[in-house]
């Protein structure tokens, strides 16, 4: 960052001693306290700093822990057996302790050569490639994100050491960006993701100043990695807030960067979709609160249907072949999408099957039901119909068969299909497909590639 946006912000020591906070060792990992007091013990400064200070004086359980010491990461590594060093962009030291790893970093500086260290900086376009210029706590403080983010939990004394006004934006509930927002969001792009998030996780509200140059700014993250960006499409949405962090994206006008296709589709004002979306994100929040896993496939899947929806329907009134235009459509939305954030193909591919499937569900003959409830994605995709129920009251009868016939031994849903009867009403096809002309039936072992959930 520019040296004198730095000095700005001018630190001021507020240290809040053991008995007027609320963080207590049992509530810190058993690696985390190793770590502290081995550095204190070598005579280094050791604080627990970030996240897991604020999540602690908020009463949460955090699961990461970063520690923050005036040792270098070569010193770090030279009192613990079970540390690597990792980063260039920012050097850091991994001490490791079988599946938990706590990060430790050595105060950034402020200046261009500050306290010590690689006197390694660089700077292109206000956004800092690479910095690892060490400084003292002070400087390190002003040099976080947030506010909220910059308490140190000091392990000689027990005490936090606030030097940005971080205890207050607890109390306010507010996110308040330490310096200048516009030099800030433009170093990295990637804090306006996190505001967002973080507002949307501690019931927190965004200051005006902070959030003023989102509308300004917001381009910018199209030129973040979209590997980056997907890592943070994850704790955006699967850490168990997902829905008010896409409340949140909406609110501040940030979703149309991070996934354009999405909020094309609900500009449209179509409520069924907005109800299948938040539906879709409330059963995934609901699935990690009770510890059950969730796949991102599946949230992709939601996001980006009304896009593929839409745009399949287009290829089906231009006189495409259904399954054809499926596929156009799902490699359109998913190419363009991976251009901001770099889905990867393992994921992407059961999208696309998800998406497939869906018009097979309105196919109820008895050979096409049985091979479709035989398809390794069909759980996935029959969760996907049943969100869809918004659509119609065709689509609700929809999924109201097949979860009714899946009840129902293969033998008696044979008999059902075969003419005996079926065991609720047809359903009618979906109001929401648009009319199309009839075709010629082709010969059998003429199927397109589509019915096999492929596209």
């Amino acid at each position: 960052m520019n040296p004198e946006t730095r000095n700005e912000v001018a630190p001021t020591l507020r240290v809040i001693p053991r008995e007027q906070h609320s963080i207590s060792r049992k509530n810190i990992s058993k690696a985390a306290l190793r770590v502290l007091y081995r550095l204190h013990d070598a005579g280094f400064a050791a604080y627990l700093v970030g996240g897991a200070v604020r999540d602690l004086l908020l009463g949460g359980h955090p699961k990461d822990f970063d520690v923050a010491t005036n040792a270098t990461p070569d010193e770090v590594k030279g009192l613990f057996r079970n540390c690597r060093l990792i980063g260039r962009r920012f050097r850091l030291a991994h001490v490791v302790f079988g599946p938990e790893i706590i990060e430790v970093a050595t105060f950034r500086g402020t200046g261009e050569d500050g306290t010590g260290g690689e006197g390694d900086r660089h700077i292109v376009d206000g956004r800092i490639v690479r910095d690892n210029i060490w400084g003292t706590i002070e400087e390190d403080a002003v040099r976080r994100d947030f506010r909220v983010n910059a308490l140190y939990y000091d392990i000689s004394d027990f005490s936090v050491r606030d030097y940005v006004g971080g205890m207050q934006d607890l109390e306010d509930k507010t996110m308040r960006l330490i310096g200048d927002p516009d030099q800030r969001y433009r170093e990295d792009p990637v804090r306006m993701l996190r505001a967002a998030r973080l507002a949307a996780k501690l019931g927190f509200t965004i200051d005006k100043e902070a959030q003023a140059p989102f509308a300004s700014l917001g381009h910018l993250l199209g030129e973040a990695a979209p590997a980056r960006l997907f890592d943070e499409s994850l704790k955006l949405f699967l850490a168990g807030h997902g829905l008010k962090s896409f409340k949140m994206l909406e609110a501040c006008g940030l979703l149309k960067f991070l996934f354009p296709a999405t909020a094309r589709a609900l500009e449209r004002g179509d409520q069924a979709l907005r109800a299948l979306v938040e539906q879709g994100l409330a059963n995934t929040d609901a699935r990690i609160a009770e510890g059950k896993s969730v796949t991102p496939a599946f949230l992709y899947a939601v996001l980006l249907w009304g896009e593929v929806r839409d745009q399949a329907h287009g290829w089906i009134a231009q006189g495409f072949d259904i399954n054809e235009a499926w596929q156009r459509a799902a490699v359109h939305v998913v190419g363009e999408q991976c251009q901001r954030v770099a889905i990867p193909r393992r994921f992407t591919f059961t999208m696309e099957e998800i998406w497939s499937l869906q018009p097979r569900f309105e196919q109820i003959h008895r050979k096409r039901v049985f091979r479709l409830m035989s398809h390794p994605r069909f759980r996935a995709a029959f969760d996907f119909l049943l969100l869809r129920a918004h659509e119609s009251d065709s689509m609700r009868e929809l999924g109201e068969w097949w979860a009714h016939a899946q009840q129902l031994p293969p033998e008696m849903l044979a008999a059902a299909l075969g003419g005996g009867g079926v065991p609720v009403h047809e359903p009618t096809v979906s109001a929401t497909a648009p009319a199309r002309k009839r075709r010629r039936r082709r010969k059998p072992g003429g199927r397109g590639k589509g019915d096999s959930g492929g596209a």
